[in-house]
């Protein structure tokens, strides 16, 4: 079972991610549209397109381990799923993540062409080669290809401010992120039965460590754990079980009128933001120090924002003006590694535009109008049965 406004909603948020993403090329941009500086007490556009993601990811666990669930899976088998794909997100952030602090000449290849080859060895090992037009001899072959790469890319790797150091863990990028907020919270709701008590105790504690850590009170500050800060810091998989609230309490109102479910969800929301705005003296709004301020208005945003297109696309239908962007909520992370394939050719071919291209208003305009590009693009693939799938 699909939910429009989940897909929508999942697009919506992609085509602004790859938006936001190409900021790096423009000059002359209104500061409100951008990322703040981990130093600022401030929140840019940019910076609620991630956690609306998260949230996203949430929104859908329910849906999909529900419906393995009705198809007989047994819960090991789902668990396996999670932890598989989880890792999968892990291994491409990190490689997506060290590709930014990759030392162009130290490295054997280049740093783009290193990068040109992390997204084709990602494209060969994720991609639903069963579903492709491709013959089933060859889907070994690719995938065998695609790891043998990545292989090869850790070999040759410098990194560092002088190509000192090998790969290592500076954060884990987007993906990762997604990756660990997805395994814990889809494991917690496949174990606890989709308990909405036990999810909304998952969500308090994931607030108080967000709140914990942002006060020096942390008691889990320890080198040998820091692998797992992104869970124990709290903000980022508070995100993921908020969307999950949000789903199971449609589900519980679902006997009800209607409106209980709006009232609710549009609650949530609005006491989100307000909390959000009330404790910013406190904490500040940061992105990049995952503050508890930060974290509650941009779920307050998610939450206001799934109520409204849920009222458009799934209770009044109207889902027609969302069919250009709709392979980047079905298609996601091919529509999401299609400019990570795009940038290192731009920068190998050193391909020139004009200053007025990539600058104020136009630049913009421009860039917005290549995001939509990699989801029509993403969509032609689509119908051709090439999709990437973890």
């Amino acid at each position: 079972m699909r939910i429009a406004s989940i897909d929508i909603f999942r697009a919506l948020t992609m085509v602004l991610m790859i938006w936001v993403n190409d900021f790096w090329t423009l000059t002359d941009i209104p500061k409100w549209l951008k990322h703040a500086t981990a130093s600022e007490d401030y929140m840019g556009f940019s910076d609620i397109i991630f956690p609306l993601f998260l949230f996203i990811v949430g929104l859908s666990i329910p849906y999909a381990i529900e419906n393995r669930l009705a198809k007989k899976e047994s819960k090991t088998l789902i668990a396996k799923h999670i932890i598989i794909r989880s890792l999968s997100l892990l291994l491409i952030g990190f490689f997506m993540v060290n590709y930014e602090t990759a030392y162009h000449e130290n490295i054997l290849i280049g740093k783009y062409f290193w990068g040109l080859l992390m997204a084709l060895a990602v494209l060969l090992i994720w991609m639903n080669w069963k579903k492709s037009p491709i013959q089933k001899k060859w889907h070994v072959y690719f995938q065998t290809l695609g790891f043998s790469i990545l292989v090869f890319l850790a070999v040759i790797y410098n990194g560092g401010s002088q190509g000192e150091s090998w790969m290592k863990i500076h954060w884990w990028g987007i993906l990762g992120l997604i990756g660990w907020a997805y395994v814990i919270n889809g494991s917690i709701y496949l174990f606890s039965k989709g308990n909405i008590t036990i999810i909304i105790i998952l969500w308090i504690i994931f607030n108080l460590l967000s709140i914990l850590n942002q006060t020096d009170k942390m008691i889990f500050e320890n080198d040998s754990i820091t692998l797992f800060s992104t869970l124990y810091t709290g903000t980022i998989p508070a995100f993921t079980t908020a969307g999950i609230v949000a789903t199971l309490v449609f589900k519980k109102l679902s006997g009800t009128n209607i409106k209980w479910r709006f009232i609710s969800l549009i609650g949530l929301g609005v006491i989100h933001i307000i909390y959000g705005v009330a404790t910013r003296p406190y904490w500040g709004i940061s992105k990049i120090q995952g503050t508890p301020s930060w974290l509650a208005i941009c779920t307050g945003i998610g939450f206001l924002m799934f109520t409204i297109l849920y009222y458009i696309t799934d209770v009044k239908k109207q889902t027609s003006w969302a069919k250009i962007i709709a392979p980047a909520g079905t298609a996601t992370l091919t529509c999401y590694m299609i400019p990570y394939l795009l940038y290192p050719i731009y920068a190998i071919t050193d391909i020139k535009f004009p200053d007025m291209l990539s600058s104020s208003g136009l630049g913009l305009f421009i860039s917005f109008i290549f995001s939509l590009l990699v989801v029509v693009f993403t969509g032609w693939l689509e119908q051709k049965k090439y999709k990437l799938k973890l």
